[in-house]
């Protein structure tokens, strides 16, 4: 059951990956990915919720692993990253390095924090 789980979450993740993506960066005329970084962070910051919420196993299945894992995308953050060296846009490329991680580490404690202290 819970592989099930996993990938209707996931039905709901990929499509969400997508238009949030597509809907951020066609806003930005920049080299940036706006759009990559705007899913990983938020996939972050409800996972951080997520894991303060101490969710049953169908639900942190569903939720963390199937929709989040869906909505976030190390692979396209790294390719994009890999493709503004190529172009030698060095500063962007580094920026999306800092915003990807940094912040998606900062993103996930804000998540556990708020939802830890909702919760308690």
């Amino acid at each position: 059951m819970t592989p099930l789980l996993v990938v209707l979450g996931a039905m709901l993740g990929a499509p969400l990956r997508y238009l949030i993506d597509r809907a951020v960066q066609s806003r930005h005329a920049t080299a940036f990915p706006w759009g990559t970084a705007t899913v990983n962070l938020t996939g972050c910051l409800l996972l951080g919720a997520l894991t303060a919420a101490a969710l049953s196993t169908p639900w942190a299945a569903f939720l963390s692993t199937g929709l989040c894992g869906a909505l976030t995308t190390y692979s396209t953050f790294t390719y994009e990253t890999l493709r503004l060296t190529e172009t030698r846009a060095y500063r962007y490329a580094a920026l999306t390095i800092v915003v990807n991680v940094a912040t998606g580490l900062g993103a996930t404690l804000l998540g556990y924090a708020v939802a830890d202290a909702l919760l308690a």
